[in-house]
């Protein structure tokens, strides 16, 4: 089954963080990222330009409306996200565990749709 995992962290904290901690962080992301290739689990992934990029999308009475940034206000803001294969929730949550950014921010786990 497949299972979509979102990152969140808070983007002004992870702002503050220095040189050295923030490549650091990005060879555990390189590292962990080759070991869910290796291990077959990995489908897709990618890291998110900031939510200041953004641009929601609604239609209303037909007519396309367009804002700047994110849907929501939150504490933390969707960074990036991994599509795996995982043989029940629990092996997903288990992927989701090891993820850097999950001893910073928050993972959430979903499955994915199975359309028949």
């Amino acid at each position: 089954m497949q299972y979509l995992l979102m990152i969140y962290q808070n983007e002004a904290e992870y702002g503050k963080i220095d040189a050295a901690t923030g490549k650091k962080m990005l060879e555990e992301y390189g590292a962990f990222t080759q070991s869910i290739i290796q291990s077959g689990n990995f489908k897709a992934g990618d890291r998110l330009q900031p939510t200041t990029t953004a641009t929601t999308v609604r239609v209303r009475d037909g007519k396309t409306l367009t804002t700047d940034g994110p849907f929501a206000e939150t504490r933390e803001q969707l960074g990036g996200y991994y599509l795996v294969e995982a043989k029940d929730l629990d092996a997903a949550l288990a992927i989701a565990a090891r993820i850097p950014g999950a001893r910073f921010g928050s993972i959430e786990v979903r499955p994915i749709w199975v359309y028949n």
